[in-house]
């Protein structure tokens, strides 16, 4: 039987529309992570964040189709024998661009969500970072190269987001502290990045994606898997550091043809690159890495942000103060545990 929720626990769910559907599509062999499949996604979620006493969830709109599809799924009502947290959309304007992500994760804080359950790639994880003030994310998989993120079920990370949002089980015990990249330029914080800052020799952002292996020049990372895709596969493959390690790894790049190293990455789906290797090091913690280009443009978890020129000073930084994460194997293993989502048989009065 589904647990009637309980009053005064929320979530948010930032899905973003365009996760999954950037250039790399054209370019590689990436597949389509649909909008339908999206929204079955949210309403499993739905399902288990009532199961586990959340009793409201707030959503960003937009215009892409998710937020009508739930609005519909939420008419019709929930499937027989769950329970559904009351879900709000929350009333802002919607540009369609990465503002409208940082303006809703700013109100689901203001809000006092226990959790933030995020449907995207790396970029999406990378924007509620930036605006999460410390409320622990659940991150799910649906963009191109996903490495923040895991691929998990859905209702599965909902149940873990929900137990961690309504207290059941603590953060402390159920969330990691990541590391996080800052990119300063002339000493100011810029940006930051979750997984990887990689700098190229190309002076414009168009398309915002980076995947052309001809001009990188430096790559950064915080971890780095060697079952991973994009850009920090190239680390993963040379040097593999863990989301645990209180380092990352720093590595000057040099042109394939001729480099006394090279390694062939993944970067993207379907897409192999030859990459010189010219230095390999430890990246420590809180001492600021000089960029070593002149002019050119920094990428910030697969995606161009930054364009530089001679006359500026950019770094980079690790940091061990990233966003909670929810560890959703450990969330649901201590729920195992501490039987959690056990019930008990009601008394028999007539005993």
């Amino acid at each position: 039987m589904a647990r009637k929720p309980l009053s005064g626990s929320a979530v948010g769910i930032i899905a973003n529309p365009a996760a999954g559907r950037d250039i790399r599509r054209l370019v590689a062999q990436a597949s389509v992570f649909p909008i339908a499949e999206k929204r079955n996604m949210i309403t499993r979620i739905f399902s288990a964040l009532g199961a586990v006493g959340v009793s409201t969830c707030y959503m960003i709109p937009d215009e892409s189709g998710i937020a009508d599809r739930v609005k519909r799924a939420i008419d019709h009502g929930p499937p027989v024998g769950q329970v559904w947290p009351e879900v709000e959309f929350l009333d802002m304007p919607i540009e369609g661009t990465p503002a409208d992500t940082l303006e809703a994760t700013a109100r689901m804080v203001e809000r006092g969500v226990g959790g933030i359950v995020v449907l995207g790639g790396d970029g999406t994880n990378r924007l509620v970072a930036q605006a999460c003030d410390g409320v622990p994310l659940t991150s799910l998989s649906t963009g191109t190269n996903n490495v923040f993120p895991m691929m998990r079920e859905a209702t599965i990370a909902g149940l873990a987001a929900g137990m961690v949002a309504t207290g059941a089980l603590t953060r402390e015990e159920a969330a990691r502290r990541n590391k996080v990249l800052r990119v300063t330029i002339d000493g100011t914080p810029r940006d930051i990045a979750l997984v990887d800052v990689c700098v190229s020799g190309e002076t414009w952002t168009g398309a915002k994606a980076l995947w052309r292996a001809d001009a990188l020049d430096q790559l950064f990372v915080t971890f780095a898997e060697a079952d991973a895709i994009g850009l920090s596969s190239i680390a993963g493959l040379v040097r593999p550091v863990s989301r645990d390690d209180p380092t990352g790894v720093a590595i000057d790049l040099a042109a394939a043809p001729g480099a006394a190293r090279t390694v062939s990455a993944p970067l993207a789906p379907g897409l192999m690159a030859e990459i010189g290797v010219e230095r390999v090091a430890d990246l420590e913690a809180g001492v600021p890495h000089p960029i070593r280009l002149e002019r050119g443009v920094v990428a910030l978890d697969g995606e161009r942000e930054i364009a530089f020129g001679p006359n500026e000073r950019v770094a980079v930084v690790l940091q061990p103060d990233g966003p909670l994460t929810v560890e959703i194997a450990r969330a649901m293993a201590l729920a195992a545990q501490s039987g959690l989502l056990e019930q008990s048989a009601a008394a028999d009065p007539s005993a």
